[in-house]
């Protein structure tokens, strides 16, 4: 286990040490440390509390897998598709937003809300159906 341990420690340093370089040897290497801050701050300060705090919410809740499941995949979609949405003015290259792509992000967001919905609706009508077949007993 632990020559395994090592190979891998090894490994990782090694693509961290290729990173580095890497960047140092972009045109403007602080840019991109800025950058890396940046999503560094974006994700420890704003996303990863967010994420908890909406698990907290569903703690308690039954169906909490398929509304996690539904909230993961709605959230990336949007992360996917925001920086696309907000960056102003034209695109550097015409095939990047070749799409309407706020018409398309509702459409799928809509998706995901039907088919986490749909097996949420349909237990609750099997629940309320069992509940009267068992009052008319």
């Amino acid at each position: 286990m632990s020559v395994l341990r090592y190979g891998l420690g090894t490994l990782g340093v090694a693509l961290v040490g290729l990173g580095t370089w890497l960047v140092v040897d972009q045109p403007d290497p602080l840019g991109v440390f800025v950058w890396l801050a940046g999503a560094l701050v974006l994700h420890d300060g704003i996303l990863a509390p967010l994420v908890l705090a909406v698990g907290l919410l569903l703690a308690g809740r039954r169906r909490r897998g398929l509304l996690r499941g539904a909230l993961l995949v709605a959230g990336s979609v949007v992360l996917v598709t925001l920086p696309l949405l907000v960056r102003p003015g034209a695109p550097p290259n015409p095939s990047a937003l070749p799409l309407p792509y706020g018409r398309n992000l509702a459409i799928v967001l809509a998706a995901v809300t039907v088919v986490t919905g749909a097996p949420i609706a349909v237990q609750r009508w099997r629940e309320r159906r069992q509940g009267r077949a068992t009052t008319d007993d």
